[in-house]
């Protein structure tokens, strides 16, 4: 691809970004001699990229329009460390021309394409405009500077319906409206401009054809300064949610040699439309019912997410390429010198609930595993102690799988995922395996709706039997004494010749449980209650006496028919080794106040020791309400006063976390009391506001019913 024999005229690069893109940009720099530098904000001090940088250098506060959207802090951070060169990334400044210009200015290389590059395609009616003079084909339309309604009413007549309206600046799906029926257009042009205004700082507006059942294909490109262009094959994105790409794979499953030739060709006109230097991706959208047509889309002038699986398949590191190109060295292959080999696929791990409708989650990881063997990579930027906030995207990880077929590549990811354990914060890890294992997805009949459609049908998995049992094992060993057995220390309710059992009750997606232990470490056994009031029984079937008492004579046996599990265990540095039932396995376990994180053998549970007074989930709400924040974030607006009677329903607190806004409603209708205030930061959980439910509102009611 490249001559590395050849020296690159850059020691020190600065990589202008942060988490598992930096981290990942720092990798290739260490193999190449290069020093590495890092930027950070406050909330990234202890970071892993900062870590694993040869140096490093604070930008600002956590928000990241005083860090790293902050264009002087970080060409000033670039010229302190003495850096030639500038890794953007992706997001934050990677495809701002006024930052590759203030690079230049300071006689510091920018990794990346020339401004006019990043201008012309940062413009989706410009970058129209400019493909289509190469002969790259575009989705029929109309797109030009300043239209108005008017005029995108009358073309979308003659375009045909179903159109999508499209904002000229910005992406993520931000502003984009599908309209079926015309009598709709005129509402959803007034609202697309709106957010577009408000996201983009441009309303500006274009029209595109609606292309039926479409597919999101990407082609990677990479040119040098001498005028040589090469593509290096396609990546299928269309597992989207809302927009956003979730899992990706190279090659995709839907193009023939003869349209992978053809979109190739396409990609690489694109970027000589432009003079483009660098790695870029050039998007098409692709109908699923007619493969071999294809419309440019937009081309990202940058590294993608996705890259790894294409690096999988081809063989090239594309950061090393960067950066050889834009030390001024030629590309020394041809197209036909491009292979793919086998079958690469890449999940993004990111910090949501989707039990939750996928709101956005954070809190410390208190443990990880992350996965490694044959044919799997991981692109990360977590280590235990990593601070996962809201003030930058939720992505925390990639995970990818690259094998000799798309069939094996599944299998691969899926045992990845499986292996990867991040204890104390919640991610989307189940929800990715129960997509690949969809059945469209396994036969590759995919479209950028498929993922929205199925996202209704995912429920998380049950928190099961063997999690419930590490976690109360792991709470039992902790009142055992270290070395040998001090009869006066071991757990309460044993007595010489009598182990008696020991309980405790614990919570965990819809279920609350009592697990009950009995015996030693060594050898003991245990079984589980799902009501509270069941108690033991003897072996003979007579019930026992409560487990928490000290009462000498009882003996373990079933509860309610349940299964009595033997086991084993011992206490480990990152939780415990536990053979249950015959089967050796090791938790991690990890704790904070109010949680209990376990990770084995069937994913991940978060768990919480509950008291006998707790109110159980799913119990009719009576009386006064609690409003708690569903994601970690900041308060953006109060609509109500403290003291405000309020209707059930009605705004109370307006949180935003990752860019997304969330209004939480009263569950009741009484007299509002916040707890917090535009700006406060709030944590997963936190109670934000009470709905006092006046008692004499209430006898009055009664009174009204006995008149009645």
């Amino acid at each position: 691809m490249m001559n590395k024999a050849h020296p690159v005229a850059f020691d020190t690069v600065l990589v202008a970004n942060r988490g598992e893109i930096a981290v990942r940009v720092i990798r290739t720099l260490r193999a190449m001699g290069i020093r590495s530098v890092a930027v950070y904000s406050d909330a990234d001090v202890d970071a892993r990229h900062v870590h694993e940088a040869d140096t490093a250098v604070r930008l600002g506060p956590a928000p990241a329009r005083e860090s790293y959207l902050d264009i002087a802090k970080v060409v000033d951070a670039a010229v302190r460390s003495g850096a030639q060169a500038v890794h953007p990334g992706y997001g934050f400044l990677s495809e701002n021309s006024a930052f590759a210009a203030a690079l230049d200015e300071a006689g510091i290389v920018f990794l990346g394409p020339p401004a006019r590059a990043i201008e012309i395609m940062g413009d989706k009616i410009a970058a129209k405009n400019a493909v289509s003079a190469y002969g790259v084909p575009v989705v029929p339309g109309i797109a030009r500077p300043g239209l108005t309604d008017a005029e995108l009413i009358e073309a979308a007549t003659e375009i045909g319906y179903p159109v999508l309206v499209k904002p000229s600046a910005g992406g993520g799906g931000k502003g984009m409206r599908r309209v079926e029926d015309p009598a709709q257009l005129p509402d959803a042009l007034v609202s697309a401009r709106r957010e577009a205004a408000s996201a983009f700082g441009d309303d500006t507006l274009f029209l595109e054809r609606f292309v039926h059942r479409p597919r999101h294909i990407e082609v990677q490109i990479l040119a040098d300064g001498f005028g040589q262009v090469l593509h290096l094959g396609e990546r299928e994105c269309s597992l989207q949610r809302r927009h956003q790409k979730v899992i990706e794979e190279a090659p995709s499953p839907l193009l023939d040699a003869r349209t992978r030739a053809r979109i190739g060709a396409a990609a690489c006109n694109t970027a000589r439309s432009v003079d483009y230097v660098g790695a870029g991706t050039v998007e098409f959208i692709v109908s699923a019912d007619r493969p071999d047509e294809f419309f440019f889309m937009e081309m990202n002038t940058r590294l993608q997410v996705e890259h790894p699986v294409t690096e999988l398949v081809t063989g090239v590191d594309l950061v090393e390429c960067q950066v050889r190109v834009a030390a001024g060295q030629k590309l020394t292959a041809s197209q036909e010198d491009i292979r793919l080999t086998g079958h690469a696929i890449e999940a993004r791990v990111y910090a949501e609930d989707p039990g939750r409708d996928f709101l956005p989650t954070g809190g410390t990881v208190l443990a990880l595993r992350e996965p490694e063997g044959k044919g799997v990579r991981v692109d990360s930027g977590l280590r235990a102690g990593t601070v996962v906030g809201t003030d930058y995207d939720p992505m925390l990880s990639k995970v990818i799988a690259h094998a000799s077929d798309r069939t094996e590549a599944i299998r691969r990811l899926d045992a990845a995922l499986r292996d990867t354990q991040i204890l104390g914060v919640r991610a989307n890890i189940d929800f990715l395996r129960f997509l690949l294992a969809d059945p469209d997805v396994q036969a590759g009949h995919l479209d950028t709706g498929l993922l929205d459609r199925r996202a209704g049908d995912f429920t998380p998995a049950p928190v099961t039997d063997d999690q419930f049992i590490a976690a109360a094992t792991r709470l039992w060993l902790r009142q055992w004494p270290d070395g040998p057995a001090d009869p006066w220390a071991i757990p309460t309710g044993w007595r010489v010749g009598a182990h008696a059992p020991t309980g405790f009750r614990l919570a965990g997606g819809d279920r609350t449980v009592h697990v009950f232990l009995s015996g030693t470490p060594d050898q003991a056994t245990a079984w589980l209650a799902s009501d509270e009031k069941a108690a033991p029984t003897t072996q003979s079937g007579a019930a026992a006496a409560d487990p928490r008492t000290t009462s000498a004579d009882r003996r373990t046996g079933p509860v309610a028919g349940g299964a009595v599990h033997t086991l084993s265990a011992r206490s480990e540095a990152d939780g415990i080794a536990l053979v249950l039932d015959g089967l050796r396995e090791h938790y991690r376990i990890a704790t904070r106040p109010g949680q209990i994180w376990v990770g084995g053998r069937t994913g991940v549970a978060l768990l919480r020791e509950v008291a006998e007074a707790d109110v159980r989930a799913g119990e009719a709400h009576v009386g006064d309400a609690e409003i708690q924040s569903p994601m970690p974030g900041s308060v953006i607006a109060t609509p109500v006063a403290t003291g405000t009677v309020v209707a059930a329903g009605a705004p109370i607190v307006v949180v935003e976390a990752m860019k997304m806004e969330h209004t939480l409603t009263a569950p009741v209708a009484g007299r509002v009391e916040l707890l917090v205030g535009p700006g406060a930061q709030v944590r997963l959980d936190q109670l934000v506001a009470r709905i006092i439910v006046a008692a004499s509102r209430a006898s009055d009611t009664v009174e009204e019913n006995i008149a009645s």
